[in-house]
């Protein structure tokens, strides 16, 4: 059976425009792109003499392609971003995908939650400076950061006000530490995925 015959377009075209649906959110150029590929492997498939339903059905529902090239989108975009937010969201996706992304997304959860918090302790240093700090009791390291309760003698705060360089520049450093390793993780699963 070829693509001329009438019978053998309908479940083709009917494929086609469900999952142009399915891919609205995708950019117009992109939604182009993807159905001209998917069309020219239906094609090819069926002249070299795959039934259409076997053609189809490897390919998946709409849904499970369209689902596929969204996240494939999503990951490249994020790769080569700088937003947090983006990188999480591309993470969290690839965490639906296997144990490495999971550990990746807490890693990365991990990362910029104290990277923010260092920052703004640093912040809280210059309004609270009495109760944030890396306080010290007999040679042993008590606590770090923002304290509700002022620490009782003998722990005592020994960066003083050097607190506030420290904390931007770690806060900040682990920051941007996370986002790179997201980035080169998130290139890294699209290798993989293109290899596969």
């Amino acid at each position: 059976m070829t693509l001329t015959q009438p019978a053998a377009t309908q479940p083709i075209a009917a494929y086609l425009t469900d999952l142009r649906t399915q891919l609205a959110p995708i950019s117009l150029t992109d939604r182009e792109e993807i159905l001209r590929e998917i069309t020219a492997h239906i094609r090819d498939s069926v002249e070299m003499g795959t039934p259409i339903e076997t053609v189809l059905a490897r390919l998946g529902t709409p849904a499970q392609l369209a689902s596929e090239y969204r996240d494939s989108q999503l990951i490249r975009t994020a790769s080569r971003s700088l937003s947090p937010i983006l990188l999480l969201r591309a993470t969290l996706r690839v965490a639906t995908k296997g144990v490495t992304g999971i550990l990746v997304f807490f890693a990365a959860i991990f990362g910029y939650s104290v990277g923010v918090s260092l920052f703004l302790t640093g912040i809280f240093k210059a309004i609270y400076p009495a109760s944030t700090g890396v306080w010290v009791a007999h040679g042993h390291l008590l606590t770090a950061g923002t304290r509700p309760k002022m620490p009782h003698f003998p722990n005592h705060e020994i960066l003083g006000w050097a607190y506030i360089p420290i904390a931007f520049f770690i806060g900040a450093s682990l920051t941007v530490l996370t986002t790179l390793a997201i980035r080169a993780f998130l290139r890294l699963s699209q290798k993989v995925q293109r290899s596969l």
